[in-house]
C-alpha cells in the first residue's frame, strides 16, 4: 500500500484547498493536487493526495471512497505508477 492516492469524481470547482483540507480529516495530508487541462486551466475532475504514512492512506481510502463531496461521491483508491511506455502525443521517428 502506498501513500498516494488517486480521487476521482471531482467537481470542476474543486480546489487543491478543498482536497487538502478534505483528506486532513483522515491524517497528515502531505500534498494535495487538482489536475487541470493545459490549455484552459480547467480542472479535468481527478487529482492526487499524498498522505503521511499507509496506515493514514488506507484511513483515506475506508472514509472517503463513495463519500459525497460538493455533490459528487468520490472515487478514491491507490494511486498507480504511471506507464513510463505511454504519454508523449508527439510523433515517433524511427
Amino acid at each position: 500500500m502506498g501513500r498516494k492516492l488517486y480521487v476521482g469524481n471531482l467537481g470542476f470547482d474543486v480546489n487543491n484547498k478543498d482536497l487538502e483540507d478534505l483528506f486532513a480529516q483522515a491524517g497528515t495530508c502531505e500534498s494535495a493536487s487538482v489536475i487541470t487541462d493545459r490549455g484552459t486551466g480547467q480542472s479535468r475532475g481527478f487529482g492526487f493526495v499524498e498522505m503521511g504514512s499507509n496506515g493514514e492512506a488506507q484511513k483515506a481510502i475506508q472514509q472517503f471512497d463513495g463519500q459525497e463531496f460538493k455533490g459528487r461521491p468520490l472515487k478514491v483508491n491507490e494511486a498507480k505508477e504511471r506507464d513510463s511506455n505511454r504519454g508523449g502525443g508527439g510523433r515517433g521517428r524511427y
